[in-house]
């Protein structure tokens, strides 16, 4: 049993998952023309609505079955696989696991699929920034009970950037809880989610300011 363990998630929490978005938008634009671009979003944009995380090769996956013979898709997987995800990073969330890690337990807790996401965590170098404690599930509010019987603790400190998994993981938990938000990524700056959800325990502008 731990006395505090960190749970820190990824996307706009420690990579910059919207510039991310914009770099794959500008290079669909760029190689294959603004149809394709919108058409592949949307089909990205069903999956997120269908599965609870943006599934980028199986949005891709699914554009192929419209459009059999364009054989120029291919070079889309490799600019998604080999993505230079660590250029992402924000500054200093490197250090920020380097500090919690003094402290307890951090583990990366994350939703994505299981291709993609992992990838994403392996290049940034955050999985071993954290020596490879990585958690990945569909709904990640709703695998509390699995996350607790592998890293049991008298107390959690949830850092993400979503106001609606910070309220969600504060209902069960309770005080056993203390959830973090940095104001970074369009969650974030929801002006309806912040309104909607519970207000966080501590919330700072950026990743970096846990340092202080």
């Amino acid at each position: 049993m731990n006395q505090v363990v960190f749970l820190v998630d990824v996307d706009n929490t420690l990579l910059d998952n919207d510039r991310i978005q914009a770099d794959i938008k500008a290079y669909l634009e760029r190689r294959y023309g603004a149809s394709c671009r919108d058409r592949y979003w949307a089909i990205l944009e069903e999956l997120f609505q269908e599965l609870g995380y943006r599934d980028y090769l199986g949005a891709l996956q699914r554009y192929r079955v419209e459009h059999p013979q364009d054989m120029h898709l291919l070079s889309m997987s490799s600019f998604l696989v080999d993505y230079p995800f660590a250029n992402r990073l924000y500054p200093e969330s490197l250090d920020v696991l380097e500090r919690l890690r003094q402290w307890g337990p951090t583990i990366l807790l994350t939703d994505g699929d299981v291709v993609f996401q992992p990838r994403k965590v392996e290049r940034s170098g955050l999985s071993e920034a954290v020596n490879s404690h990585v958690l990945i599930y569909i709904h990640k509010e709703l695998a509390l009970d699995d996350v607790e019987a592998r890293y049991p603790a008298l107390h959690y400190v949830l850092v993400d950037d979503k106001p609606r998994i910070l309220a969600a993981v504060k209902e069960v938990w309770g005080n056993r809880v203390t959830t973090v938000l940095p104001r970074q990524g369009q969650y974030a700056h929801d002006a309806n989610a912040l309104a909607s959800f519970a207000i966080p325990d501590v919330t700072v502008d950026r990743i970096g300011d846990l340092l202080d």
